[in-house]
């Protein structure tokens, strides 16, 4: 149900149907009434909850005057009046004004003379209520419910603290002590802690309290409420968990609840996150997990070691073991986590999964069909090719009784499939052809749609009854979308066939029959086939039919019709159907700002071959990319409650870039250093470092990346800083560089510190240098050493000391090299580039390449030595001993620049390689020649 708005449209008519806010308003004068009428106060709130959590809104007098008639019903003894009282308490406070003045109320339902169920409900009632200004008055209360005998009360008094922590951690962080004795604390032991506290409640006489009781659900909220206090200490962390971890995580360990013990084993997992050094003592305490009494605790501690990065079978074994016995459960809801966490681990280590693939053949006819999709999606990871036609039998058996969802995971396993059995092609194609046939929305038929696409990419002998498939499948499709793609796909392999004119019925089919959208499609489909076939006939049948199309009720149909009857007829179809590039466009888009936005350039025309070109495909793959997306880390998602305050990120105005790959990493270096005043002057960023180069390891104690900015006329370094030490707080951070050739013909012209670094807060430091000489690009290394105040701080606030000392420290080198000079960038026809490129500045020079061991290790350097793109695939050796790749880049400065590399391979000499240049300037060859050579 919606609490955000009203929930008109759900078509429930019942009791609660026929009043609105004004009638219950009214009726609140039953509050008012002595003696109380608890029967019509319970059904009057209940209506006032009802509206609440239909997202009806109360206006703040309205909350107010309501809040404080309801307060009047504290004075009843009905203890079911009672707790709607507290609920509707709970749900006005945020709304109505002076709500302060309920708590004496509540603190004195507090007492531990009162009911147990008022005592809960009124703490959890007074953190709604309370701001951090009202705690210190209310902190001897909640430090003796924390250990108070009654779980209720102990457990109200454990979340509501764990919800104040965002708005007062320096109080609660004093409460530390009470959580870990609500931990610690034994069944029917001996007195609690709770005596302490009760003289505090003037006139009360001291008693006796019995610790916690049998309610391990406790342990669960205390625990949850000490690693909030304690998770920016790493340290402290790393304690909790070995102080709570039972040996071989069996017997003798404090936590009772095994839902406490779930919440350790992710908390074991940060603790290896970020401690790689702890790795062999946590997963010794996550295999001893396994064997504990408790299955919710044994899956958490196998889906953990199976999550662990790079673990080998070895170490995986024990987990797996665990998950298949828990396969042949009795209990559904084992038998599904079980089999989703196996399937999760077999999408990158299906050989550990293997042998529990009998186990799991079994659950393929269960009952449940979530447990059998996994089942046989998981199957198909870690089969073998004899059992395809079997398997591919079974999931036919039950696809008509599944969802839609579950219909994608066995469509998605199955078209990852085909790559791994190519000479199963037929089975896998019939089946998918099969599942068209059956009822499903767009998702489902977009997946059997891309996984056919997957046998004609993949799989050269599956290409013509893939794509005959394709056809029958835009006779009868119901969704634009899916026949606009598969129209493309047509016009881009069909030609390509021995028998090209089959498909071109089908295409035209969809001219006649379907909508603008389509027919707009497969116009442009009709013009590859004109353009790619070389007969001349086929040519002549397309010239007719896309001269039908000239009388098309729509315009966009008539124009691609007009424009590819002309691209035909001229011959000029390389730059309109050919070509299979296109610009970056978010390179292209900072581009053309800078351009606008300077007024100096505006009697300059914009130089277009400065942008860079990439593929349709690239230009697919980084649409479908995310931002910011990540996996889940082992510890699952993070509990941790707000701070309050924002911590410095070490640099003032300019923040740290995250390396996460995005849909244009450039784009945002670029929009970040352009908020740098003192780089505004550099013009547009040429080109960035794909990816960070590590200058320290990632367990010292501070963790430096580089990136490397270059502009046209300077180069700018940025260094991502963490400083990894939680006692202490670093100022004014510089690095100084030192290049190691004295010569080289750069200065130094801006260096900005990071003015403070404090624990885990990445910060940032620029250096940047001017090329004194523009046609020199300078090839060196760079020696880096930090300076800094470091200053000693409270681990547990933060808080520096006024007095530091300065201090160093060595990072490694950075060097600048040819490729820093070089922006990769597609080319449709490398040939025709070459040629036009012409012998007048070409360079070739051959080479013994003896740091590479073969040549697929040569084709890797050859592209990070010279920085440029491979294209045509050529960037991986099909296994001969001779290999040729091309490659593609544009030089600072607009300059083109292509490269072919021809490599042989023996075994007694080691690669040789012939490599040419060709560019429009023989400067620039020369140089690209000198990377290598």
């Amino acid at each position: 149900m919606s609490y955000s708005k009203r929930d008109e449209d759900s078509g429930r008519i019942g009791y609660h149907h026929y009043f609105d806010k004004t009638t219950v308003l009214q009726e609140a004068r039953v509050f008012n009434e002595s003696p109380i009428n608890a029967r019509k106060c319970r059904a009057l709130l209940t209506k006032i909850l009802y509206l609440i959590s239909l997202g009806e809104i109360f206006g703040t007098t309205e909350a107010t005057e309501l809040f404080f008639s309801v307060t009047k019903l504290f004075q009843s003894k009905d203890s079911a009046l009672r707790q709607m009282v507290y609920l509707v308490i709970k749900e006005l406070s945020t709304v109505a004004e002076d709500v302060i003045m309920v708590t004496s109320s509540l603190m004195k339902d507090m007492q531990p003379t009162s009911e147990v169920m008022y005592r809960a409900n009124a703490i959890r009632v007074l953190r709604k209520i309370t701001d951090a200004s009202m705690l210190q008055g209310l902190e001897r209360f909640l430090k003796a419910a924390i250990v108070d005998k009654n779980a209720k009360v102990s457990s109200a008094a454990l979340v509501s603290s764990y919800h104040l922590y965002g708005i007062a951690r320096e109080v609660v962080k004093r409460w530390a002590n009470e959580a870990q004795e609500a931990i610690n604390a034994k069944p029917q032991s001996a007195v609690s802690a709770a005596t302490s506290y009760v003289t505090s409640f003037g006139g009360s006489t001291p008693q006796t309290y019995t610790a916690v009781s049998n309610s391990n659900i406790v342990q669960y909220h205390a625990l949850g409420l000490l690693y909030a206090i304690r998770q920016k200490d790493r340290m402290a962390v790393s304690k909790l968990v070995q102080n709570y971890a039972a040996k071989n995580g069996m017997s003798g360990s404090v936590l009772r609840s095994p839902f406490a013990q779930c919440l350790l084993v992710r908390y074991a997992c940060k603790v290896m996150e970020e401690d790689p050094s702890s790795t062999r003592a946590v997963y010794e305490l996550l295999e001893g997990w396994l064997r504990h009494k408790n299955e919710m605790v044994n899956l958490e501690a196998a889906k953990a070691i199976c999550e662990i990065k790079d673990a080998s079978a070895k170490e995986l074994f024990p987990a797996v073991t665990t998950l298949q016995n828990f396969l042949s459960s009795g209990k559904p809801s084992i038998k599904f986590a079980a089999i989703r966490a196996l399937n999760k681990l077999a999408m990158t280590q299906p050989a550990a999964v293997a042998p529990c693939n009998i186990d799991m053949e079994n659950m393929i006819t269960d009952q449940n069909r979530s447990i059998s999709t996994f089942a046989i999606t998981t199957l198909l990871k870690t089969g073998n090719e004899a059992s395809v036609e079997r398997l591919m039998k079974q999931i036919s058996g039950f696809m008509s009784e599944i969802t839609d969802e579950s219909k994608v995971l066995v469509v998605e396993a199955v078209g990852s499939l085909c790559i791994k059995f190519p000479a199963k092609h037929h089975v896998m194609l019939s089946f998918l052809s099969g599942a068209l046939r059956d009822d499903g929305g767009y998702d489902f038929k977009r997946a059997v749609v891309e996984a056919i696409f997957n046998f004609v990419k993949y799989i050269p002998e599956s290409k013509e009854a893939a794509l005959s498939h394709l056809c029958e499948i835009i006779e009868d499709c119901e969704y634009s979308k899916l026949s606009v793609k598969i129209l493309h796909l047509l016009g881009v392999e069909g030609p390509k066939c021995p028998q090209p004119t089959k498909y071109i019925r089908y295409i035209y089919n969809r001219v006649i029959l379907e909508n603008a959208v389509v027919r707009g499609a497969a116009v442009s489909a009709l013009a590859k086939f004109g353009v790619n076939v070389e007969d001349e006939a086929v040519k002549q049948s397309v010239k007719v039919l896309l001269s039908r199309c000239l009388d098309d009720a729509d315009d966009e149909v008539r124009d691609r019709a007009t424009m590819y009857l002309n691209v035909i007829k001229s011959g000029d179809e390389k730059g309109y159907v050919k070509d299979d590039s296109t610009y970056a466009l978010a390179y292209l888009e900072r581009q053309l700002l800078t351009y606008v936005s300077n007024p100096e350039m505006a009697d300059t025309p914009f130089d277009l071959s400065a942008v860079p070109k990439i593929s349709r495909q690239d230009e697919q793959e980084r649409g479908t990319q995310e931002l910011g997306s990540a996996l889940p880390s082992l510890g699952g998602r993070s509990n941790s409650p707000p701070h309050s305050g924002s911590a410095s990120n070490g640099a003032g105005s300019r923040p740290a870039i995250s390396s996460t790959p995005s849909l244009d990493q450039q784009a945002l270096y670029a929009q970040k250093l352009a908020e740098v005043p003192e780089f505004a002057s550099f013009g547009p960023l040429f080109k960035s470092t794909a990816k960070p180069v590590e200058l320290t390891e990632s367990e010292t104690e501070y963790v430096v990346s580089c990136v490397k900015h270059v502009f046209s006329h300077h180069i700018v370094f940025q260094f991502n800083i963490k400083n990894t030490l939680n006692d202490s707080v670093l100022e004014d951070v510089n690095v100084l560089m030192t290049p190691d050739n004295d010569d080289v013909s750069l200065v130094e012209k801006v260096l900005i510190p990071a003015p403070q670094l404090v624990y885990d807060v990445p910060g940032v430091a620029y250096v940047a240098y001017e090329r004194t000489v523009l046609d020199d690009y300078p090839e060196c290394s760079f020696t880096n050493e930090l300076k800094f105040i470091v200053k000693d701080c409270d681990p547990q606030t933060g808080e520096p000391d006024e007095e530091g000392f300065e201090d160093d420290y060595q990072v490694e080198e950075v060097s600048l090299a040819i490729a820093d000079f070089v922006l990769p960038s597609y080319i449709p026809s490398f040939n025709k580039a070459w040629e036009e490129l012409g012998t007048e500045n070409e360079v070739v020079e051959t080479l013994a390449l003896t740091s590479s061991p073969g040549l697929q290790e040569a084709c890797r350097d050859l592209i990070a030595l010279l920085g440029m793109q491979a294209l045509e695939n050529t960037g991986s050796v099909q296994g001969s001993n001779v290999h040729t790749m091309v490659l593609s880049g544009i030089f600072i400065g607009g300059v083109r620049v292509l490269a072919r590399c021809r490599m042989t391979y023996d075994s007694s000499t080691g690669v040789t390689l012939q490599l040419g240049i060709r560019s429009a300037n023989a400067e620039v060859s020369q140089v690209m020649i000198g990377a290598i050579a």
